[in-house]
């Protein structure tokens, strides 16, 4: 049985995600950006957080974690290699590791660019994969401490995932990305559909994540790089897969 999926918004641009096993009424949280929300979340649906996830230690995906582990007793998984600036941690995790969310289980990947402890976490059978700022919608994270060839390889590995898999990342930036998309792609059918229907929805209110990957694989250019076509577009028909990658991502810190 699929797990159930809730988006909450926090702050003011982030997501936190709900992962609920109906059968086993386990229910995990992926990355705190504020308590508030999501208590408010699960006291609607009366369930029970078992479980915190955290992608990586910045404060806009931590700061809520100690208060709500005090509220619900939930244990806390993070990546060991952040061990030292996460909340304390109750399981370290290390990459192909198993967490699991009833009878749900899921993958650790380790996909290092944005931090250098970035986590990701896969569960094939729900189709789900909960990426923080590594893979974004329409684009990656910066590269704060990071190389290209690290987030080139990073993102390489989510790519690979099977292309219904929905892309639960951690911030509302897809309308500012798909904007910068269409300097690299401006005749790109698929991305301008896509623009279209980011707008219809954020004028509506709702969340433009998650995303399916075959979507973010036929309209994000950090996930593009390596076409030849994208290569012509900004100017180096004969770069590597990572200097085509690291030139767009240097263009998209400069928009």
């Amino acid at each position: 049985m699929a797990l159930e999926l809730v988006t909450i918004p926090c702050l003011q641009d982030n997501y936190a995600y709900l992962l609920h096993d109906p059968a086993t009424r386990q229910t995990a949280v992926v990355d705190v950006p504020e308590v508030a929300p999501i208590l408010k979340e699960l006291l609607r649906r009366e369930w029970l957080l078992t479980s915190i996830f955290l992608t990586h230690h910045h404060d806009d995906h931590i700061q809520g974690v100690n208060e709500l582990r005090t509220t619900t007793g939930a244990r806390v998984w993070g990546a060991d290699a952040d061990r030292h600036r996460l909340p304390r941690l109750d399981w370290s995790l290390w990459e192909g590791d198993e967490v699991q969310v009833g009878r749900a289980r899921g993958t650790v990947i380790d996909v290092p660019g944005h931090t250098r402890g970035h986590v990701a976490f896969h569960f094939p059978a729900s189709s789900l994969a909960f990426t923080g700022d590594s893979l974004m919608s329409g684009g990656c994270g910066r590269l704060f401490e990071g190389t290209p060839a690290e987030m080139w390889s990073s993102l390489g590995k989510l790519a690979a995932l099977p292309p219904e898999t929905l892309i639960c990342s951690g911030h509302e930036y897809t309308t500012s990305n798909l904007r910068f998309a269409a300097t690299i792609e401006p005749d790109n059918p698929a991305l301008a559909a896509r623009i279209a229907a980011v707008a219809a929805a954020r004028a509506a209110g709702r969340p433009t994540v998650p995303v399916p990957l075959a979507e973010e694989l036929a309209t994000n250019p950090m996930l593009r790089a390596a076409l030849p076509a994208v290569k012509a577009a900004i100017g180096l028909p004969d770069a590597s897969d990572t200097e085509a990658f690291a030139e767009i991502r240097a263009r998209k810190d400069r928009f």
